[in-house]
């Protein structure tokens, strides 16, 4: 049995779509009531578990689990109001209750998720990022205390490790790509189109996608059915251990980004232009993780490369399989 935190969101939709196909008996927990409604169809068991209440635990079997998947946390991104004490309820004391629990019914492995803002100085380095590298992070802006709280969590899931002798494992994610809640994003409580979507939003209307600032500059772009194989992988793998780079390891201009959107979601027959306009700041960031540890450990592969991540991309916005997420990603309409 697999208890997974954060199942209503967006990674975890996906993981445990996955984990429906290869029949692997999980629990869903969450707090969306929309997402309970999916779950039930499917005769997923389901669970509201508030990370911060300890007692919400119990709620869960206190045997027999294999791996406790810990995917729920406070994200900038997700909220309207600054407040720090939501971060720490949730991002510490939750993580803090989610190894307790793993610990006490014997949990073969506890699999964590966070931020790679936790070397956001290094992101303009030129080079591949690799785990063993020292934390740089920034201390101002709507991210701050979110990461002191997410560096806080590695923490207790690497003490956890070494006191109990648990099996634990962290992903480092870039932001994660794939039909869901991240197209509209709040920064400073303020809510702005993200610019992946912009040019989406540009391609499938017929006009011209418009790429600001220098377009040479480029991300490492990751899509969320890899991401799901790498937890996959985990739940195999008897040995893996500590922090993961959970990418793609290759390294998107922003001019390649905008190409491909405009190739992928224009109409048939349709060529949309792409130009750029250096004038323009896009505040966009270069950044690329090494992946060889998770390759060797987890059995890590890339199975949509830029433009086939694209392309199902747009197949699942087409197919509507997830309305939970379908709301969550219009947030001016939740």
């Amino acid at each position: 049995m697999i208890i997974l935190l954060g199942a209503s969101g967006f990674i975890g939709t996906y993981l445990a779509d996955e984990l429906l196909k290869c029949k692997q008996p999980f629990i869903a927990c969450g707090r969306n009531p929309r997402a309970r409604a999916f779950f039930e169809e499917r005769k997923t068991p389901w669970a509201e578990v508030d990370l911060a209440k300890a007692s919400d635990f119990e709620k869960l079997p206190a045997k027999g689990v294999k791996a406790v998947v810990l995917l729920s946390a406070l994200v900038p991104a997700n909220v309207t109001n600054y407040n720090a004490q939501e971060y720490i309820d949730i991002n510490m004391t939750g993580t803090l209750n989610a190894l307790e629990y793993a610990r006490r019914c014997g949990a073969g492995k506890f699999i964590n998720t966070t931020s790679h803002s936790d070397v956001a100085g290094l992101w303009d380095c030129g080079r591949p990022i690799r785990e063993e590298e020292n934390r740089m992070i920034n201390l101002t802006g709507d991210h701050a205390i979110y990461i002191i709280t997410k560096i806080a969590a590695l923490d207790l899931v690497e003490h956890y490790r070494l006191e109990f002798g648990m099996q634990t494992m962290s992903f480092r994610l870039p932001a994660v790509y794939g039909f869901g809640p991240h197209t509209e994003i709040y920064i400073d409580g303020k809510l702005h189109v993200t610019g992946f979507k912009r040019f989406i939003n540009q391609a499938m209307s017929g006009q011209p996608v418009e790429v600001w600032g220098d377009w040479k500059r480029g991300r490492d772009l990751v899509y969320v059915k890899d991401v799901v194989g790498a937890y996959m992988g985990a739940f195999e793998s008897k040995t893996a251990q500590g922090l993961y780079n959970i990418a793609s390891g290759v390294r998107i201009t922003l001019e390649e980004e905008a190409k491909g959107i405009a190739d992928v979601f224009s109409s048939p027959g349709q060529t949309v232009p792409v130009f750029n306009i250096p004038s323009k700041p896009n505040g966009v960031h270069t950044y690329l993780y090494d992946i060889s540890k998770a390759q060797r450990d987890l059995a890590y592969t890339i199975q949509y490369p830029y433009l086939k991540f694209l392309e199902d991309y747009r197949l699942e916005m087409e197919l509507k399989r997830f309305p939970h997420l379908i709301k969550r990603e219009d947030k001016t309409g939740s």
